[in-house]
């Protein structure tokens, strides 16, 4: 397997506080990886150190075997990295077609190509085109989350990070969204999915790594993990299945 993105004993801090230590992961080209974990294991963290938001050496995080380490954000989605931030982060005041035409511009601007466009992004959330000039606060949550993919896709990532995508959403809202993501991964792209219901997550992937106070506890393949493998690494050694 051709490995796309990966960490090298990643460190991350806040200021004094240290978040992450020494991380290792790896993700395959077309693979989907949930990353599983608590509030305060690291999660959101370790995304963040990817995209360049969090300064970390150049050597503990490779693209395609690049070091990209601590590489400005708009350079990362220049190389083909996209993230869907928690809490959506879109651009208020602004209608559904204006917050998706941003990343078109943007992906113009850095040369990113790719198979992603308008049209294409329709098909697969075909409420984007109809609250097309909807200004995105009026939207229900779903639906924002949903721009929040499309803004992300359009910059034609190679390797998508997805942070909660779910948090918040109905049940049926997230079935929706995730039943989008086997067509996502069609197209070639790598996935990491930050999940915190391990169901869902292990439904979704093909690997996964659950992660407490800033470490990995656990890895292997999502069909293979036991309830009680992925208890015990989520919660510590003598706690329960979840």
């Amino acid at each position: 397997m051709t490995t796309v993105l990966s960490t090298h004993g990643l460190f991350a801090h806040y200021g004094d506080f240290q978040a992450l230590y020494g991380v290792d992961t790896e993700l395959h080209q077309g693979e989907a990886v949930a990353l599983i974990g608590a509030n305060g294991a690291g999660k959101s963290t370790f995304l963040r150190s990817i995209m360049g938001l969090l300064p970390v050496a150049r050597e503990m995080v490779r693209l395609n075997g690049e070091p990209v380490g601590g590489t400005a954000t708009d350079r990362m989605v220049q190389k083909g990295v996209a993230i869907v931030p928690e809490g959506r982060r879109l651009f208020t005041g602004m209608s559904v077609e204006d917050n998706l035409r941003v990343a078109v511009d943007q992906a113009a601007r850095v040369g990113a190509k790719g198979g992603w466009t308008l049209p294409r992004l329709h098909q697969l959330f075909p409420i984007l085109k109809e609250k097309a000039r909807t200004q995105v606060q009026s939207l229900s949550g779903g639906q924002q989350q949903m721009v929040a993919i499309g803004r992300a896709l359009l910059c034609q990532p190679r390797v998508l990070l997805c942070d909660e995508i779910s948090l918040g959403l109905a049940p049926k809202v997230i079935r929706e969204i995730y039943a989008a993501l086997p067509e996502i991964r069609a197209t070639g792209t790598a996935m990491i999915v930050v999940e915190q219901d391990v169901g869902l997550a292990r439904s979704a992937s093909d690997r996964l790594y659950c992660m407490l106070e800033g470490r990995v506890t656990l890895t292997g393949k999502s069909a293979d993990v036991t309830r009680e493998q992925i208890g015990k690494a989520y919660f510590g050694a003598g706690h329960g299945v979840v």
